[in-house]
């Protein structure tokens, strides 16, 4: 097999582990929950895991850069590997979610490690050429991961949906030790900004914590401590990249307008979009749980479909800013579809939100795919990973506060989260999502953006160590 081609599947394996492993787990928590004893602390499997990927995903985009993508990629998938072991050995709930935690931190690296390698290893053309992979290694996640995590639930246990991470975490190191690239001789003095990133765990914390956990998105208590923590933490942040030597996240990373406004326009996109799932769930529960979850999967058919057209049309029209674009409009259309489905009765409810639930969903698709693409091919080359860990962490963190700041302008404006509580919610994400087509990158922008670097021919090109 070529070198890159090694490359590529380690880095699709690594990637399909830690978005499998989001998915899988939720169809075991019920059997896991009876052998365990869990009770309420069962909802922290999954919110430690959605956390620690978040928050880590800046660092783990800097450390690349900075030590090289194989060190990053062949390190996550060995913590990856440990937590997950350490998951199936799990005597108890608190160890459970402890173990959830570390592992979170290799899955982001993992995820953040492949959209980096990528972008370095591959040229804007040859992206878009694989660009189906990425599609296939998503809805392998989203499509199998609830069937194939029941299905060992309910046969050998729950312990080996972590189990099995450990074989597929040996082929990926296997693949990726000789042919992933190493850090790039730039005569940079490779420094990390510790305070930065403890300013950005803070921010991202208290926004993945308003945007899981129901009880402090609602507490009067909580609520304005996590909201003044996490703003206070953003504004620092913001002052220590301009003033640190080697700050986290460079601004000179930013001046490429391309870059900017592709990480900013995915933010809004996250925050307008992903709340969709919790939301659109409600309003879609009026017929029952069967009607809920075929409707929800309108969202899932609509994103695989846009995603899969995606891969091979933008082959012939490879203009990144333009599917964006196209992108931030179907989810203007496919919110205001979700605005006006709660005020409408029978048949006309349900078309409204299958409509609207399936744009929603092939909006979310497009403006992931066309943004990475556009920042894999537009950040500097000894800052792609830079780059594409402030996108992955805009998309995640803007999701997980959309979720708490929609859920409480509902409770302002109606004071429930009934039909009319949904109605602001999916009014107010048409609204984002219009403002999002305003910013987005222009094709001029895009074209001035965009490298002329050649992209790493071997394990070894620009590389001065492994």
């Amino acid at each position: 097999m070529h070198v890159k081609n090694r490359a590529f599947a380690a880095l699709l394996l690594g990637m399909l582990m830690a978005q499998l492993d989001g998915t899988a787990l939720s169809a075991g928590l019920r059997s896991l929950d009876a052998e365990l004893a869990a009770g309420p602390a069962i909802a922290g499997v999954n919110a430690a895991y959605a956390l620690t990927v978040t928050v880590s995903t800046p660092v783990h985009g800097r450390l690349g850069d900075l030590v090289g993508r194989r060190r990053m990629v062949l390190c996550s998938l060995l913590l990856f590997a440990l937590a997950s072991a350490a998951c199936a050995a799990a005597p108890g709930i608190g160890w459970l979610i402890a173990a959830r935690a570390v592992q979170g931190v290799g899955g982001s690296g993992l995820i953040v490690g492949a959209i980096s390698g990528l972008g370095e290893l591959f040229t804007k053309t040859e992206l878009v050429r694989r660009a189906g992979w990425q599609t296939a290694v998503f809805s392998i996640a989203a499509l199998g991961g609830p069937p194939v995590g029941g299905a060992l639930a309910a046969g050998p246990g729950w312990r080996w949906i972590f189990l099995l991470n450990l074989p597929i975490c040996l082929l990926a190191v296997v693949l990726g030790a000789g042919s992933l690239p190493g850090r790039r001789v730039t005569g940079e003095r490779p420094g990390f900004d510790v305070l930065g990133a403890a300013l950005v765990a803070v921010a991202g914390s208290a926004a993945v914590a308003l945007g899981t956990v129901g009880a402090l998105a609602r507490s009067p208590l909580w609520t304005p401590v996590l909201v003044a923590a996490g703003v206070a933490a953003g504004a620092g942040f913001a002052v220590r990249q301009r003033r640190a030597a080697s700050p986290l996240i460079p601004p000179r990373v930013f001046a490429n307008r391309a870059v900017s406004r592709s990480v900013l326009v995915t933010a809004m996109a996250g925050s307008a979009l992903f709340p969709m799932i919790t939301f659109g769930g409600l309003a879609a529960g009026e017929g029952g749980p069967a009607a809920a979850g075929a409707l929800l999967l309108a969202m899932t058919v609509g994103q695989l479909a846009v995603s899969l057209s995606f891969a091979v049309l933008a082959r012939r029209w490879p203009a990144m800013a333009a599917w964006g674009r196209l992108g931030c409009a179907t989810g203007v259309v496919g919110m205001a579809a979700l605005a006006v489905a709660p005020q409408a009765g029978g048949t006309g409810r349900t078309v409204l939100l299958a409509a609207g639930l399936a744009l929603a969903g092939a909006a979310f698709g497009l403006t992931a795919s066309a943004y990475t693409l556009l920042v894999q091919s537009s950040a500097p080359r000894d800052r792609v990973g830079t780059a594409l860990g402030a996108l992955t962490f805009a998309r995640q963190g803007g999701g997980a506060l959309g979720i708490a700041v929609f859920g409480w302008l509902a409770l302002v404006v109606t004071g429930s989260l009934d039909d009319a509580g949904l109605t602001v919610v999916f009014a107010a994400g048409a609204l984002v999502m219009a403002v999002a087509w305003w910013r987005a990158p222009t094709r001029a922008q895009e074209a001035a953006g965009e490298t002329l670097v050649t992209p790493v021919t071997s394990a070894g090109a620009a590389s001065s160590s492994s």
